[in-house]
């Protein structure tokens, strides 16, 4: 990994411990650990974040996720090793990230929505939010 341009948590410690006291709001939240980490690795995939790429990947072997899961999951639509609402999650996570390029319309809004009631709608659109947030003060600033 490159040479951290600047030491953003010590220099913006108020804003960083935001991110950190929502990441942790999220953990506690009615999504599954695993689920939200598996967001998250799918984002840092999207964004190139190195750092986060190792940590999610080793979070997720430690909660019991299969390496060959870990593995597919660039190719996730074309896989069979993810369930129904994890490739609800991925798409979510895959079309906000790509915002920009990639619509939230209504039909894949519904069509991701049928596997989340309001509230883990809501977390997991944070969640994606905040995942591009770290990766890109990460990525900018060079964890």
């Amino acid at each position: 990994m490159s040479k951290l341009r600047l030491s953003y948590p010590k220099l913006s410690p108020k804003a960083y411990a935001g991110l950190i006291q929502c990441k942790t709001a999220l953990e506690g939240s009615s999504l599954d650990i695993t689920l939200i980490e598996l967001v998250y690795l799918r984002v840092s995939q999207i964004n190139g974040c190195a750092f986060c790429l190792e940590m999610h990947n080793n979070s997720l072997r430690n909660h019991g996720v299969a390496q060959n899961k870990l593995d597919a999951l660039n190719g996730w639509q074309v896989s069979e090793r993810f369930t129904d609402k994890e490739r609800a999650a991925l798409l979510w996570a895959e079309v906000v990230s790509n915002i920009s390029a990639k619509s939230t319309d209504d039909n894949i809004y519904q069509q991701v929505k049928a596997y989340f009631t309001d509230t883990e709608m809501s977390d997991l659109t944070l969640a994606i939010g905040l995942m591009n947030a770290f990766n890109r003060i990460a990525v900018s600033l060079r964890q």
